[in-house]
This record gives structure tokens, C-alpha cells and sequence, in this order.
């Protein structure tokens, strides 16, 4: 795996400074844009914080769009979080569970903290994109699946420093893809909750602590079975009492 330069990452400078400033504010200033519906602007505003990606030479802007995609996908989420609700303490919410994210668990670089990293985003990211786009074209759908479900997974395979963390990203975000395509004809809603984000958070989270626990020699095969009979149980359950003439799209 090709080393990222240090320079990525400032500790000092002025950049440094700004940088962590413009974080400590940003939540706040997503909730005055969302309250005065420029949901749009609150977007470039997450974007605006990943400049220094660009501050590098170009050949290194792919390896560091997918060491940022995870606090992307969660930043952009939680606009999505906002602008589809009309009550100002419900948006105050978010805006709080965004400042617990950047303050507490994106800086953390342990095996754990980034293994939450990634399921945050995969659970976050499925649920704004279906909450967004859930009457745009199914090819959408697909395609912005796959997008977080690769993303996260290659987050969460490179804390482990797996040597075959491409491959089982690229898995990861193929089934993905191929199950909302699937799915989606039957587009069914749990509430705020789609049936695709139901499932691969239940499959991705079960196969996500099979591989945690494995890694650090913690799983005995009575916790795989528990592991994989819970899962297995609750697949069954959304499959066999879910409306299935409910909605086509």
C-alpha cells in the first residue's frame, strides 16, 4: 500500500489552526444554513473542509478522496438528516451528533474507533441516500449503494492493515449494488428506514464483528453460530412478513 506524504496531515501551522476552527463551527454553521433552507450551500460547506486534499501533488488526491470518504459520507448525511426535518430541535440533534462525530470519533485511529468509523458511515450513508433519492432512477440507487458500502468497507478492511482490502471492498460493494438493484423494485420503508439499509446494515454489521473478533482471537465458534443465526433470523423475519405488493418503483 503506497505510503500517503506526512504533509497530509499537518500537527502545526496555520492550515493546522484553521483547519480544526473551521471544524469546531462547522456543525452550527450547518444548522443556521439548513434553518434558513440553503441545504445546498450546508452541503459545499462539508466539502469545503476536505480543500487540503487538493493542496497536494494530483496523483496522491485518489488515495486521500478514500482516506476522507468515510467523514464525507457522514457529513453530507447529516445534511440530508437535517434538511428533511422541518423541527429546529430535531436539526439542533444533528447538529450535536455532528459535533460528537468530529470531535470524538473521526480523529480516532485505533483498530476500533475505525472500525466504528466505517459502520457509522455505511448506516448514515444508506439511510440519506434512500431518504434522498428514493423516487430517483433505480441505476441512482445502485450506484450511490455501492459508493458508500465500498467506501466504508475499504475503511474499515484498512485499520487491519488487510492485505486483501481492495478485493473485499470491491465484494462488499458489488453485493451491495446487486441487492438495491434487486431491491429495488420492491422499494419498501420501515419508517425513516429502507429495506436495502436494513439489510446491509444486519448482514454488514454481523460479517463486520465475525471479522473484529476473529482479528483479535476473540471468536469461538458459539459466538460465530450466535453471530450467524441472529443475523440469519432477522433476514427471515424482513423477508417473510414485508409487503411485497406495497410499492414498485
Amino acid at each position: 500500500m503506497r505510503t500517503l506524504p506526512s504533509k497530509l496531515k499537518p500537527k502545526n501551522g496555520i492550515s493546522h489552526s484553521l483547519h480544526i476552527g473551521f471544524n469546531a463551527v462547522l456543525p452550527v454553521l450547518l444548522f443556521i444554513l439548513i434553518r434558513v433552507d440553503l441545504a445546498q450551500i450546508a452541503a459545499v460547506m462539508v466539502l469545503l473542509t476536505k480543500w487540503r486534499i487538493f493542496s497536494v501533488r494530483p496523483r496522491y488526491w485518489p488515495a486521500i478522496i478514500r482516506a476522507n470518504a468515510v467523514d464525507i459520507i457522514v457529513g453530507l448525511s447529516v445534511v440530508v438528516f437535517m434538511a428533511q426535518s422541518s423541527s429546529a430541535s430535531i436539526q439542533l440533534l444533528w447538529a450535536a451528533v455532528y459535533a460528537l462525530w468530529l470531535i470524538f470519533l473521526k480523529p480516532g485511529s485505533s483498530v476500533l474507533k475505525t472500525s466504528l468509523q466505517a459502520c457509522v458511515a455505511q448506516l448514515a450513508g444508506l439511510m440519506a441516500v434512500y431518504l434522498a433519492w428514493s423516487d430517483a432512477p433505480l441505476y441512482i440507487l445502485v450506484v450511490m449503494t455501492w459508493l458508500v458500502c465500498y467506501s466504508s468497507a475499504r475503511h474499515f478492511f484498512t485499520s487491519f492493515e488487510e492485505p486483501y482490502t481492495p478485493l473485499f471492498a470491491h465484494m462488499w460493494g458489488y453485493f451491495a449494488a446487486g441487492l438495491a438493484w434487486l431491491l429495488g423494485h420492491w422499494l419498501l420503508f420501515y419508517g425513516l428506514v429502507a429495506q436495502p439499509t436494513l439489510l446491509l446494515t444486519v448482514i454488514g454489521y454481523a460479517v463486520a464483528s465475525l471479522y473484529y473478533l476473529e482479528h483479535k482471537d476473540r471468536l469461538s465458534r458459539a459466538l460465530r453460530a450466535n453471530v450467524m443465526v441472529m443475523m440469519i433470523a432477522v433476514i427471515m423475519i424482513v423477508l417473510v412478513f414485508s409487503d411485497w405488493g406495497d410499492k414498485a418503483v
